[in-house]
């Protein structure tokens, strides 16, 4: 009788095991993946930046890009921006919030890419060559809120790229840094996609690369003004949550009082002395919208 007991138990227990393994499988095969992920169980897709890789790896040292070659030689761009229009939602979801970042910074600087060699060479028009050089993208109409760029299945402007979703969705400041928008004044294009394991480290490369680069940032001691790029004008209050201060330079706005203070942590120690402990005015640089192409 025990015998019997015992083994009409084990297959009781036998069939619980299975059913609760079934119910588990369909269970996750049904999740969402906003659900698989908080399982510690990321959708993956086999993904990379080969293709925009090539192309970064054309870039000269100093950010510029040879236009015409690129333009003759378009397949990895166009590769690229099929790979971006093509990312399922639910696999980009599935990522971590610097690869996110990471994504649509490379999305951004691609299409800027495409954008130019689609409008290459860019026609001026009689009025934009009153206000901005020829061969600048701001020549071309609407590049930035009307021209549509199919990324995660879903069309978007560079505008809403920059606006609605990285400065808008990430209070990431550092993406300033690393935003090109084609002309000279921007940041520099690196030689590689960002990534998100590295996007820290790159992010601050980037933002000594510019402030190394006098037309970005410079101090004249003589005359003590600091020049500042228009970038931190425009965007100024961007970092403010992160980089604010009440303690430091007092007596700016208290936008400027945070791009100071993120600047200050990028300087040497004699500039960062001279900004803490010196009166001094700030102008912003005229901003050089010529295009960033080799030769120019």
């Amino acid at each position: 009788m025990r015998i019997l007991l015992s083994l009409q138990w084990k297959s009781l227990c036998l069939r619980s095991f299975n059913w609760l393994l079934l119910l588990n499988i369909t269970l996750l095969i049904g999740a969402g993946p906003a659900s698989r992920f908080a399982m510690g169980i990321a959708d993956t897709e086999n993904w990379d930046y080969a293709e925009l890789a090539a192309v970064l790896r054309q870039v000269n040292s100093d950010g510029m890009v040879n236009y015409r070659d690129l333009k003759e030689n378009r397949h990895n761009l166009d590769q690229f921006s099929k790979r971006v229009a093509k990312l399922k939602p639910d696999t980009f979801a599935s990522w971590g919030r610097n690869e996110r970042i990471a994504f649509w910074i490379n999305a951004y600087n691609g299409l800027t890419l495409l954008a130019i060699i689609d409008n290459y060479p860019i026609k001026a028009s009689f009025l934009g060559s009153l206000m901005y050089p020829k061969n600048s993208i701001r020549q071309i109409s609407g590049v930035w809120d009307s021209l549509r760029f199919t990324v995660l299945g879903e069309e978007v402007t560079l505008e809403y790229i920059e606006h609605s979703i990285l400065r808008k969705e990430f209070d990431e400041p550092r993406i300033h840094m690393a935003l090109v928008c084609a002309a000279r004044s921007c940041p520099t294009l690196r030689q590689e996609p960002y990534s998100g394991p590295r996007l820290d480290k790159q992010l601050d490369d980037q933002t000594r690369t510019f402030l190394r680069n006098s037309m970005k940032f410079r101090i004249d001691r003589a005359e003590k003004v600091v020049f500042l790029s228009k970038i931190f004008d425009w965007f100024g209050e961007d970092f403010v949550d992160r980089y604010g201060t009440d303690q430091a330079f007092r007596g700016q706005d208290p936008a400027l009082r945070a791009v100071l203070n993120f600047i200050s942590s990028f300087l040497s120690q004699s500039d960062r002395s001279y900004l803490k402990n010196t009166a001094f005015e700030v102008s912003y640089l005229e901003y050089d919208w010529s295009l960033n192409e080799q030769g120019s």
